[in-house]
């Protein structure tokens, strides 16, 4: 597909992410890794047909998430989260939303049962001029519209 001028390219990524549908904005991310979902396979081989099998889509296994971006006025709201979690394993809906240069929406991916797993902050060096990085890691249900089950609750 040919580009046009009309077409928005995401050339400085940047990713915003909203928890519990807004109630918690963790702002803009630079990175995020392990987007990305996969399928397991299912073979069937019936015994009087040689070599020849069925091949189906299995469940689905979704990646840890994990976004790194430098620390900033958002990480406060990234730590009242995880406080809010500290203790408690209620899942929360939320998403990622893919920016373009100009704060427009490119793609956004609406993920089930999120929660947190892990937390970190690079070390601090006073002498060095470095960013502080900050990375959270999330583990989620999906981001596909696969939980219902065929026939159920459909009319």
């Amino acid at each position: 597909m040919g580009l046009t001028d009309n077409s928005s390219l995401a050339v400085a990524n940047r990713f915003q992410v909203t928890v519990d549908f807004g109630k918690y904005d963790l702002g803009s991310w630079s990175q995020v890794q392990g987007l990305d979902v996969q399928w397991k396979l299912c073979d069937y081989r019936a015994g009087d047909t040689g070599n020849d099998r069925w091949f189906f889509p299995g469940f689905t296994e979704y990646s840890t998430i994990k976004l790194t971006r430098a620390a900033c006025e958002d990480s406060r709201t990234v730590q009242e989260w995880l406080s809010s979690n500290s203790f408690s394993s209620t899942p929360h809906g939320g998403s990622i939303t893919l920016l373009d240069p100009s704060n427009k929406p490119v793609i956004s991916w609406e993920m089930r049962r999120i929660i947190p797993i892990k937390w970190s902050i690079n070390g601090f060096e006073a002498g060095a001029s470095k960013v502080a990085l900050e990375t959270l890691e999330l583990q989620h249900l999906g981001f596909l519209k696969d939980d219902n089950l065929p026939g159920v609750g459909r009319a």
